[in-house]
């Protein structure tokens, strides 16, 4: 089947979700690429129209085993017109549960065709160096299978008479999905004395929750764990404060994931 370009529409707050789709553009190979970067609110006031004619690539980091609950509503906009969709869940080295399921049944419920999915492993969120968790991911060997997959996609989609012909993925996961958990807001990032107000903190955040009058205080009422700010800082001004709930869970990460995963194709 002909495909006339491909739609890379992904959300990452520290860039490792936008590395491994744009290493599977490669392997795609396709003249026609339009990046459809979502991780700030702006962009995702805007819905997305995708004909039967495109390839579009759905990406999202996995939060809990599930993907980003700021997400569904754009997700739920998306129009699609038997569009041939290929979906995409970066996780931090523990697992990724009913993350890529969920996002396949999105795409198939706003007329989406998933014709390929695959979960790889991203750096953890709350990876630091005192509790380091799939530091530099994806490395080299992982950006190399995000390319080799996007060429066997294309592969498949050029043999196919026509997209009723492609064969349903098997992807894993659980319906219902697992539960998301209920907990509050959690105040856990602290901000030194070396920060220099310099706004790229605020600048990063895919929420709006660091105030623009001041940089030290972030809402954690909005704030959704991702700690793209910390990761952004040029300072390092910004970490997670010791005795936090998150400090725990990274603790646990460092001493339980220790174990390199691979990623993992479904055609």
């Amino acid at each position: 089947m002909h495909v006339r370009s491909l739609k890379l529409a992904y959300f990452s707050p520290t860039g490792t979700t936008s590395a491994v789709v744009r290493a599977m553009a490669r392997g795609f190979g396709y003249d026609n690429v339009e990046d459809v970067d979502i991780t700030m609110p702006d962009a995702r006031k805007q819905m997305l129209k995708v004909s039967g004619e495109d390839l579009l690539v759905v990406a999202a980091p996995v939060y809990g085993g599930r993907i980003p609950e700021l997400l569904e509503p754009w997700l739920r906009g998306l129009e699609l017109d038997k569009t041939p969709v290929v979906c995409v869940a970066v996780f931090g080295n523990r697992a990724f549960e009913d993350a890529l399921i969920e996002l396949a049944d999105l795409v198939a419920e706003r007329g989406g065709v998933v014709v390929g999915g695959a979960a790889f492993v991203g750096e953890h969120s709350f990876s630091s160096e005192q509790y380091p968790v799939a530091v530099a991911r994806p490395d080299a060997e992982d950006l190399r299978g995000a390319e080799d997959f996007g060429r066997r996609v294309r592969e498949t989609l050029d043999a196919l008479p026509s997209l009723d012909a492609a064969p349903e993925p098997a992807i894993p996961g659980d319906r219902p999905y697992k539960e998301r958990k209920k907990g509050g807001p959690v105040d856990f990032i602290q901000v030194g004395d070396n920060c220099v107000r310099c706004g790229v903190c605020a600048e990063h955040c895919p929420v709006e929750a660091i105030s623009a009058e001041d940089y030290g205080r972030t809402d954690a009422e909005k704030c959704i764990k991702c700690c793209a700010c910390i990761k952004a800082c040029p300072e390092h001004a910004r970490s997670t404060k010791p005795g936090s709930p998150v400090e725990g869970f990274a603790k646990w990460l460092a001493e339980n994931c220790r174990e390199r995963l691979e990623p993992r194709y479904f055609f």
